[in-house]
């Protein structure tokens, strides 16, 4: 990654906290009550989601520049949903990992070449959450082993369909877009196989 540049300096003050307490846990995520202090000097309610897992999402680049995608329906937003290989590595786990793991049991896929590509907050107005996310490359099948609750559909799509799919909102989930989009970028800048960034970008 290249040196920051000189605007993206901070300013002002940070949060200031005066009291806080847990109103509500379970096993993926807690929900804080914050009586804070604003940036402002404006006393402030805040609630902050902190989750038990980070976001993991997987670019599965395979040698003809297609990817391999996971349908399944989503509950919170109630949606069928188009993405690219995702799941949750616990805050204890090295992130790749979680993965290589969640690679193998979404679509039966393992990689000889991981690279991690890019780190996003989600939400982060109101949430903790990190997504790590990560290119697989040199791909080879192993066993799926999808979760309890998960009925999976899975499709292998050029590069750039599944780009111009993300771009145009038929695939919103923001690991899939700022992904594909990332890979893209990285073909650009010579940062791929030569062989894959002509793929990539045709």
């Amino acid at each position: 990654m290249s040196d920051k540049p000189a605007w993206l300096k901070p300013h002002g003050k940070p949060w200031s906290v005066t009291s806080q307490k847990v109103v509500y846990d379970n096993p993926w995520i807690n929900v804080t009550e914050y009586q804070a202090i604003a940036p402002t000097g404006r006393p402030a309610l805040y609630g902050k989601v902190s989750f038990k897992n980070q976001a993991i999402g997987i670019v599965p680049l395979h040698e003809d520049g297609t990817v391999t995608l996971v349908g399944q329906n989503r509950f919170a937003l109630a949606n069928y949903s188009w993405e690219l290989p995702e799941g949750g590595a616990p805050l204890g786990e090295a992130p790749l990992d979680g993965a290589k793991r969640e690679l193998a049991e979404e679509v039966g896929l393992q990689a000889a070449d991981w690279r991690q590509i890019l780190t996003l907050e989600l939400t982060n107005s109101v949430t903790d959450e990190l997504g790590i996310g990560f290119l697989a490359m040199d791909l080879t099948p192993t066993e799926t082993a999808p979760d309890e609750t998960e009925d999976l559909a899975v499709a292998r799509v050029p590069f750039a369909e599944a780009l111009d799919a993300a771009v145009a909102g038929h695939m919103p989930d923001s690991l899939t877009v700022a992904l594909l989009l990332r890979v893209h970028h990285m073909a650009v800048r010579g940062e791929l196989p030569s062989h894959l960034a002509r793929l990539v970008l045709q």
